[in-house]
């Protein structure tokens, strides 16, 4: 059934002091913010029907109310009125953004960091659509006849290296022919192929020097397959210590046990630039009395990334989406162009 527009105010100002202060809110609370013109009596049946409704939900010890999962979605979807950043809050974003083009891994942990400290509750940042990673040139550095280091630069310009024990010694002179093999055969090939193409060259090589390339393709292989990985990076888990919803130690360390041990089950939702799930909308249980608000940024090479905030039901959705698209739009614009946004003028 649809609100009337007075229950939706109503509702409207019962989630935003909800947000502001975590306490249960009452119909007298209520009156004074609409200014008088509506009476507690009215009020209070009002948010009977609202409760009756399943938009608001009253707690035992309290006669104020609290809002429902269902009456977040309402207020997310139609109250909720969106914000813009104040070029105060765009130059901090920015500032935070201020870092070198490195690797990947690193360029994300400390966006998240960055994250988590400007909208105090814990972030999490991943990448979706990362092509295939392949080998792009091999090198094996003799150590002794036992043993040697393989040296794998990846198709991202990541390199990899390992001291292989081997099984049979190695006439040393032979390493370069074995190298010239593996340029020439296994670079640019997925690792199912790479496995592959280890089988037809088989009958090529002597026994000692196939044992050597067997080994070096098994470990090329687990470097690929690992680095090809969805990476999720979490940050700012004790950001939850802060908050009211968490003061049980053994509420607060479920949470942060999960988004530590069980990370690769934050949500990473594939559509849209912004998705907010509240409550029960999370797969996973141990989000069931938290929201998620997910923001998309372009990485380029057929990339996206996605930051994610986590916080209690209360989180004030406004204030984080706008604080997540400012660093998705900066984000987008760093790996793009490798410069920040320009100042925007705008006032609050």
């Amino acid at each position: 059934m649809e609100l009337t527009d007075r229950k939706k105010k109503i509702l409207k100002v019962v989630i935003e002091d909800y947000i502001r202060t975590a306490e249960p809110v009452g119909s007298k609370s209520i009156a004074a913010e609409m200014g008088g013109k509506v009476s507690s009596a009215t009020i209070r049946n009002e948010l009977a029907d609202l409760v009756e409704q399943g938009y608001l939900e009253q707690p035992h010890t309290s006669a104020g109310r609290v809002p429902s999962p269902k009456g977040y979605r309402l207020y997310v979807n139609e109250l909720m009125e969106r914000q813009r950043l104040s070029l105060a809050e765009t130059e901090k974003i920015n500032q935070s953004l201020q870092m070198k083009m490195e690797e990947l891994d690193h360029i994300l942990s400390q966006a998240g960091r960055a994250v988590s400290s400007f909208v105090n509750y814990p972030a999490y940042m991943s990448v979706t659509g990362r092509k295939t990673l392949t080998a792009k040139r091999f090198e094996l550095l003799p150590v002794d006849e036992r043993s040697c280091i393989v040296v794998m630069m990846m198709s991202d310009d990541r390199v990899k290296s390992q001291l292989l024990r081997l099984q049979l010694k190695v006439d040393l002179d032979q390493l370069p022919t074995l190298v010239n093999l593996l340029n020439g055969h296994f670079t640019g090939a997925s690792p199912s192929e790479m496995s592959q193409r280890l089988m037809n060259v088989a009958e090529q090589i002597p026994p000692q020097l196939f044992l050597l390339l067997s080994q070096t393709i098994s470990y090329a292989v687990d470097s690929l397959e690992e680095a090809s990985q969805r990476e999720i990076v979490t940050a700012g888990t004790k950001e939850l210590l802060k908050l009211p919803e968490f003061r049980d130690a053994d509420k607060a360390h479920q949470l942060m046990s999960f988004m530590t041990d069980s990370k690769e089950s934050l949500p990473l939702p594939d559509d849209g630039p912004m998705k907010i799930l509240i409550g029960p909308e999370n797969v996973s249980d141990a989000l069931k009395n938290t929201s998620v608000v997910v923001a998309s940024y372009d990485i380029g090479d057929d990339m996206r990334g996605l930051i994610g905030v986590v916080g209690p039901t209360r989180m004030d959705y406004a204030s984080v989406a706008a604080r997540l698209s400012g660093f998705a739009d900066g984000l987008t614009r760093l790996f793009g162009k490798q410069e920040l946004p320009p100042k925007e003028d705008t006032k609050e």
